[in-house]
């Protein structure tokens, strides 16, 4: 075990919660100790929810482990049923809880309980967050979908389907729905359920009546659909509409699914991304270098939109869920990088630090880093924090979520020209070059290897002198950076302790052949 000021993903039972605070009549009860109710925190503070989460503890103390904490868990579970009516309850255990093996699932089946109850078994030594979700999904569906429902004919309506996979607590959830939604009522499909956010227990129930599934979010959606597959027959849509090129597959595949004519909603033209990338305008950004992490399926739409759309280089790709490392890695041999597989903030920051990118696209713990880095960052997967959660309509999917990518991704990059026309005029009175890229934060201008608080390229201290350092202030802010490193590299391999301008120009001309 290793211990972390950061982690990418919480517990399994954080995964639970975020199903079910996203549903409607579905009650969590968690056994767990004091200490471990901080669902409030999660969801009012960071995802502003108007409403608390439908989450009860047993809250036990260290005096309570000398008796009889089972009879705690079930008086627990008959004041839930009294005071929140709900129509269905899950019954879990925190990580602490699992450790005194009460089996919240068995103590819950002897009481005969008036509503349904769903067992989640969440191992939370062995799995992580979006596991949790996934499987908590996937138990609901499997005990409340009603095994009845089937589609009616299919003549007398439009093509229907459900929308899997958004939760609360999910990174852009809300406007997805909304955009996908409206890009399928364009092409003459309605959906079915939503689910699970925004879904109640009746409508989990009519998750049969849909034509087919469309796995909105997969490590939250997969096994739920895999089950629907099963026991209904529905097909399953797969491709995520992130960028203008996904979004174009994702309607061929359902109009070829559902047997409709895509060709009048591809002709619309509704992204202005791809006008942009067609114009004069994108020329200065082409070959910028991209650093990518986040959740697998972000990270990997993320790539084809940079790679494809933006005419960015991929310098680094990477993922925090071990579950989709496959198609992560299989991204990165595309784009001939080295996958990075790991839940260690550290050894991404080191590969960032690395790579030296003008472009870091991830969670919010590489915002930090690029903060600290003194680069541009975008956020592109969870996990995030409140600003990531505006409050316009700020989708990543479909055509208009490709013009918020652009926005997102293309603006900090802009901005940094700004920068470098504002170091070029740094000896005019009204201009600063200390001062720093002003949309980076106070002292974001000095690059990280600069910092004194970072250690150099080497081992060896190296001195620059002051012409030196005159010289290398001229280079843009957002290749400094790199600038240094390789110099300080090339002084160190031909022993040279004190960097002159000559050596700087001696570094260029080698790393320029």
């Amino acid at each position: 075990m290793q211990l972390s000021v950061w982690t990418y993903e919480g517990p399994p039972h954080v995964g639970a919660m975020r199903v079910a605070t996203g549903m409607k009549g579905i009650h969590y009860l968690l056994h767990s100790p004091q200490g471990d109710t901080y669902a409030d925190l999660l969801f009012t503070m960071i995802e502003r929810r108007g409403q608390r989460p439908p989450v009860t503890y047993t809250t036990f103390q260290a005096r309570d482990l000398g008796k009889d904490t089972s009879q705690l868990f079930q008086d627990a579970a008959l004041d839930v049923v009294e005071r929140f009516a709900p129509d269905a309850l899950l019954v879990g255990a925190s990580c602490t809880a699992e450790l005194i093996q009460d089996d919240p699932a068995g103590l819950v089946e002897k009481m005969g309980l008036p509503i349904p109850v769903i067992p989640l078994e969440l191992p939370s030594y062995q799995r992580k967050e979006h596991w949790g979700a996934a499987e908590t999904f996937y138990q609901i569906v499997r005990t409340l979908a009603d095994k009845t429902r089937t589609p009616s004919d299919p003549a007398t309506r439009r093509p229907l389907a459900n929308l899997l996979g958004p939760t609360a607590l999910g990174f852009r959830h809300r406007d997805d729905i909304i955009e996908v939604t409206g890009l399928l009522a364009k092409l003459g499909v309605d959906v079915n359920v939503v689910a699970p956010l925004g879904a109640c227990a009746a409508d989990v129930a009519r998750l049969g009546e849909a034509d087919f599934n469309i796995v909105m979010y997969p490590e939250t959606g997969d096994l739920a659909a895999d089950y629907l597959k099963r026991e209904f027959g529905q097909p399953i849509v797969r491709t995520v509409p992130i960028g203008v090129g996904a979004t174009q597959d994702f309607i061929r595949e359902i109009a070829d699914l559902a047997q409709l004519d895509p060709a009048p909603l591809l002709a619309e033209g509704l992204s202005r991304l791809s006008w942009w990338s067609r114009s004069v305008d994108s020329n200065y950004l082409t070959g910028k270098r991209v650093f990518i992490f986040g959740d697998g399926t972000h990270a990997v739409a993320a790539a084809r939109v940079a790679h494809e759309e933006l005419g960015f280089k991929v310098v680094g790709l990477g993922c925090y869920n071990r579950e989709y490392a496959r198609d992560v890695r299989a991204a990165a041999k595309k784009y001939g990088v080295e996958p990075l597989i790991t839940d260690d903030h550290l050894a991404v920051e080191q590969a960032i630090a690395d790579a030296q990118p003008e472009l870091v696209l991830g969670t919010q713990m590489e915002r930090h880093i690029a903060k600290r880095l003194g680069m541009p960052c975008a956020v592109i997967s969870s996990p995030v924090h409140v600003q990531d959660f505006p409050a316009r309509f700020s989708p990543h999917m479909g055509f208009e979520g490709a013009n918020v990518l652009f926005d997102d991704w293309v603006h900090p990059l802009v901005m940094g020209l700004e920068e470098h026309l504002l170091t070029m005029f740094s000896d005019d009175f009204e201009f600063n070059d200390g001062a720093g890229p002003s949309h980076l934060g106070p002292h974001a201008g000095q690059n990280a290897a600069s910092d004194p608080a970072i250690k150099p390229a080497n081992d060896t201290e190296t001195v620059w002198s002051e012409d030196a350092e005159r010289e290398l202030k001229k280079i843009p802010f957002f290749v400094r950076g790199k600038a240094r490193k390789n110099t300080e590299n090339f002084a160190a391999e031909h022993g040279v302790t004190t960097i002159e301008l000559a050596t700087l120009y001696e570094a260029k001309a080698h790393y320029a052949r």
